[in-house]
């Protein structure tokens, strides 16, 4: 595809395979990661993914990030708001603000940043694709897990709002919206709750799949897949749109 893409939280994970799904496609890929030892591992393995340690909720830092990549990119095609974080486990009474903020910041702020960035150079090329990672909890109410549901249902209305501002330019915005996705984070937030509930892992896991129409996890290949999609000219007329990736919700569950 020859497509110039930038990618947060790109180290390891579904950003990683989302990355990986690209380079293979023909593109030029820039990931940023807060954690360096995902960025060793990647600049290890996969040499041809340019790499750089960044806090996204850092202004100046994300400001950047942009700079110094457009310098070797000479234009955006795909940006992909990846960065997330599954924020604290409990009931609405038993929360800190600054767990509220913090979860917010990465899930929420960091893709104004990004986009805040990206807009302008899509705009004048008259072409692009902002692919933000939302969740089916940002289609559901999420029993003690508000931050986490409040921000991924907040990505959704920014992006159907950036598809109105960026559509007459020929530049399109969408969320994907996984269900549970196979790896460490659906364990840590299956043992967080499990925690919260006083019940086992095993039991909340069942939870989740329970209330899928197709019985398993979501492979992070798949999410990378709609990516791809999303990142195509085959979805040149695809935009504003929240895009579940998670076998269909049929009930989606309350933690109590």
């Amino acid at each position: 595809m020859n497509q110039r893409v930038m990618i947060t939280a790109g180290g390891s994970g579904i950003g990683l395979v989302i990355a990986q799904s690209f380079i293979g496609n023909g593109a030029h890929v820039h990931i940023c990661d807060v954690s360096e030892r995902a960025l060793a591992d990647v600049a290890a393995n996969y040499p041809q993914i340019a790499a750089t340690h960044l806090n996204v909720t850092d202004e100046e830092a994300v400001r950047r990030w942009f700079d110094d990549a457009m310098s070797d990119l000479n234009g955006l095609d795909v940006l992909i708001n990846n960065a997330g974080t599954k924020g604290p486990t409990g009931y609405v009474e038993d929360l800190k603000l600054d767990e509220w903020n913090a979860c917010l910041s990465v899930c929420l702020d960091a893709q104004f940043l990004c986009a805040r960035s990206a807009a302008p150079i899509m705009k004048s090329q008259r072409s692009g694709s902002i692919i933000n990672m939302s969740s089916n909890a940002g289609l559901y109410g999420y029993g003690l897990r508000t931050p986490y549901a409040a921000a991924k249902w907040a990505v959704i209305g920014f992006t159907k709002s950036l598809a109105v501002e960026l559509g007459p330019y020929n530049v399109r915005a969408n969320a994907i919206c996984p269900g549970s996705v196979e790896g460490a984070r659906v364990e840590e937030v299956a043992r967080a709750e499990a925690a919260s509930r006083g019940i086992s892992i095993e039991a909340v896991q069942h939870e989740y799949l329970q209330g899928q129409s197709i019985k398993r996890f979501v492979q992070p290949q798949e999410v990378a897949d709609m990516c791809l999609f999303l990142a195509s000219p085959a979805s040149k007329m695809v935009t504003g749109q929240a895009i579940a990736v998670d076998g269909h919700t049929e009930t989606f569950h309350i933690g109590n």
